[in-house]
């Protein structure tokens, strides 16, 4: 029995040393690299896609809350971002938000996330809610 307590615990041993931490990170931690915009979904009534700041493109979380975005024209924003972790009656929301600038156009996007969610390591949805409809943005490394 001894062997057999030994051998599984040697195996979970292994197991879990051998799979990725990164859900015990925090959600600043995790979000920290290159994300790419890979769908954006819309439900609910009204609404369009074509009104949201971020329809494509490249982000760059930096661990020091900056944020360079390169839109799918190759222009660049410089910026910052920021989580927030919310309560509303017992449930935790993390919300997200982007504010980027590009210096040669004077150009200015933001975006207020109201929860993000890593359903992966390499994936994260990020939700908005406005009135009735409700868009879901997949960003993915």
């Amino acid at each position: 029995m001894k062997k057999y307590y030994l051998t599984g615990l040697i195996f979970s041993f292994l197991l879990l040393s051998s799979c990725s931490k990164d859900f015990l990170k925090s959600y600043d931690r995790r979000i920290v690299g290159v994300w790419k915009i890979t769908d954006i979904n819309r439900t609910g009534l009204g609404g369009s896609t074509s009104n949201l700041p971020f329809q494509n493109g490249e982000f760059n979380f930096q661990d020091d809350g900056g944020l360079v975005y390169t839109n799918e024209a190759g222009e660049v924003y410089q910026g910052t971002w920021n989580i927030e972790k919310r309560y509303y009656d017992e449930t935790t929301y993390q919300s997200l938000h982007i504010t980027v600038v590009n210096f040669a156009t004077q150009d200015v996007k933001g975006e207020y996330y109201d929860d993000i969610d890593f359903t992966r390591t390499d994936r994260f949805k990020a939700r908005i809610n406005q009135g009735l409809h409700t868009y879901v943005t997949r960003f993915d490394r």
